[in-house]
């Protein structure tokens, strides 16, 4: 097995172990992907629990707040005095007034006062705490909670007024025995407020895990799970909640951890998916919950396994790139071995021979000298010849622009010799005044044609812009003439000058014309414009034609390298990214805009520089 064979089976075979990694990473990946959204997940839960134990311990503090109050309330005398002589108008009113005063400095909803039988004898205004039936039959279960020696606490919505409240109530003690209950309700309104300033949503739900606060109106009031018939009965007989307004809320939970699991709760027509963190206030029977969307963890998991599958692929890319290139070092190796080896065999078998050879090595020099300088001199005919057909095609270029002018001064030549054989003299020396004038013609051409061909520099400098747009014009005239264009020239003034270079100004207008040539070369009429306008300290050089203009995507794009309208062959979409540059170096603008009467303008902003009358060589 030859050693190429051996290194292609190599290399085959290191193809194969870099596809198996990359099929073994992608797989990875994508199996790993739910533990890593899973391990996401639990880091925002976690990352909530600050969050979370500022809403715990706001509530907290919130209940706090009027756990006290009632007992307070309870030990004053007034209260007491009251309940002893509840016939006494002038005590009944003395205890509410206690009653409005506390309610007014605690910011409570309200405080009551109740009998031993529970009915209400008393409380701070005219609001309706819904405490009591009016025949003394209370309906709220704070009110066993202290007659069994407790502190009553209950929280519910009024059926009447549907305000939510939470009630603490304390027993009034006289003599060992309840006389009666003081009672302080008071709203979580503020605190609901409060949990919708947050990215995360938040609700606190009952024992009988009924939504009662939530950071979502439509959350409130809406159960977890589905209510029995009993805890309905219940709900019911406490007037707790309206049960008219009692629905249940469709979800699934999956528990993640201990207080931390995922819940996906039915919306409309959307399903909202959260990573759920929970805490309990024991004293109330209460389960704050943050609520936190997956989305963003679902997106790290992803984005996780893509980084994942990157990292494999750029590993494999360089490993593939270093296995490339050690396999042509080696390859290298291995030919400079073999030439080792052959040059080895060479000079052995060259030593042996060399004094029977010396005398045919010289001949051989003798002979690559020679050889040599036929070499040279033909690479010196080369290069002549080459300039010669440089030479013939510049002869062409420019017989084609003399050949109209050497005709008419041959044939005003042969006229003005034929008006002397006449001795019509005056005849004669029209025809050469004609002749002196085509001359002129033929000398400013080549003149034009010697300005325009050879090497622009590269500095840019104070020109005559009447001197270049007319070059350019002498230069473009023989092709317009023949293409039938209505030609409107509007000659700048002589002293207007611009920053810019001669040679290369001239060759973005030559573009320019020669793009509105090609425009107009079907239209019925044809007419091309080349203007100025001065605007302040610049000067507009204006080409305009009547063509069928530039398409809204051409406009895009119209600037930018080898991008052409044109056929095949025709164009290699250079011309106007040249001249963008070009003018982007004068430190002026250029642009393309559709005439709304039909045609393209291109315009070409440049900056004027000091009027002189001097007019500088051409650059």
């Amino acid at each position: 097995m030859t050693t190429k064979v051996i290194q292609i089976l190599k290399q085959q075979r290191f193809f194969v172990i870099t596809s198996v990694f990359l099929v073994i990473i992608v797989l990875a990946a994508m199996a790993s992907n739910p533990f890593v959204k899973r391990y996401f997940l639990l880091q925002t839960a976690q990352s909530q629990s600050g969050t979370l134990q500022l809403a715990t311990e706001g509530l907290r503090l919130t209940l706090d707040r009027y756990a006290r109050i009632p007992a307070l309330i309870a030990a004053r005398p007034e209260i007491s005095a009251f309940l002893n002589n509840t016939g006494s108008s002038a005590l009944k009113k003395q205890a509410e007034s206690l009653l409005l005063e506390t309610a007014n400095a605690l910011g409570a909803e309200g405080v009551y006062l109740e009998d031993a039988t529970g009915k209400l004898i008393a409380k701070s205004g005219q609001e309706d705490g819904a405490v009591t039936t009016e025949n003394g039959g209370y309906y709220r279960p704070y009110f066993d909670q202290v007659i069994a020696g407790g502190i009553g606490q209950y929280f519910a919505m009024s059926t009447q007024t549907g305000q939510r409240g939470y009630f603490y109530a304390a027993p009034v003690r006289s003599a060992g025995r309840i006389k009666g209950v003081v009672a302080v309700r008071f709203t979580v309104n503020q605190f609901e407020s409060s949990l919708r300033d947050g990215n995360s949503e938040v609700i606190v739900r009952d024992s009988n895990d009924i939504v009662f606060i939530s950071s979502r109106n439509e959350w409130n009031l809406k159960s977890l799970t589905r209510l029995s018939d009993q805890k309905r009965a219940i709900i019911a007989s406490a007037e707790q909640y309206p049960l008219d307004l009692l629905q249940y809320l469709p979800n699934e939970q999956r528990e993640f951890q201990s207080n931390i699991s995922l819940i996906e709760i039915q919306t409309s027509d959307e399903n909202d998916q959260f990573i759920a963190t929970t805490s309990l206030i024991a004293r109330a029977g209460w389960r704050v919950t943050i609520l936190t969307p997956t989305r963003p963890s679902t997106v790290l998991a992803v984005l996780t396994a893509g980084s994942i599958i990157i990292s494999a692929l750029l590993i494999a890319a360089v490993a593939l790139l270093i296995r490339q290139r050690q396999v042509r070092l080696a390859e290298k190796l291995a030919a400079e071995n073999r030439t080792k080896l052959q040059l080895e065999q060479k000079v052995a078998e060259r030593t042996s021979e060399l004094n029977q050879s010396n005398t045919r090595l010289i001949a051989e020099v003798e002979e690559r000298k020679n050889a040599e300088l036929r070499l040279r001199k033909t690479q010196t005919e080369l290069i002549q010849a080459g300039k010669l057909a440089a030479l013939g095609q510049m002869s062409a270029a420019i017989s084609h622009e003399f050949n109209q002018p050497l005709a008419a001064t041959k044939a005003y030549a042969e006229n003005a010799n034929q008006y002397l054989e006449r001795d019509r003299k005056e005849e004669a020396t029209t025809n050469i005044g004609h002749i002196v004038s085509m001359v002129d013609r033929m000398s400013s051409i080549a003149k034009h044609l010697r300005n325009f061909a050879r090497m622009p520099q590269e500095r840019t400098k104070s020109i005559s812009l009447s001197q270049v747009m007319n070059s350019v014009y002498q230069l473009m005239r023989p092709q317009i003439s023949a293409a039938g264009v209505d030609f409107i020239f509007e000659d700048p003034d002589e002293d207007l000058r611009v920053i810019g270079g001669d040679v290369r100004l001239q060759q973005v207008i030559v573009n320019l014309l020669r793009n509105s040539l090609d425009a107009v070369e079907n239209v019925d009429d044809p007419r091309i414009t080349m203007k100025t306008d001065q605007n302040g300290e610049k000067i507009n050089i204006i080409v305009q034609d009547n063509g069928p203009g530039i398409s809204d995507e051409t406009l895009g794009q119209i600037f930018d390298p080898f991008f052409s309208t044109k056929q095949a062959g025709q164009g290699m979409g250079l011309g106007l990214s040249i001249s963008y540059n070009i003018i982007k170096d004068f430190g002026g603008e250029i642009s393309a805009t559709n005439d709304p009467e039909g045609g393209a303008i291109f315009k070409v902003t440049l900056l004027l520089a000091e009027r002189v009358e001097v007019s500088e060589a051409a650059q």
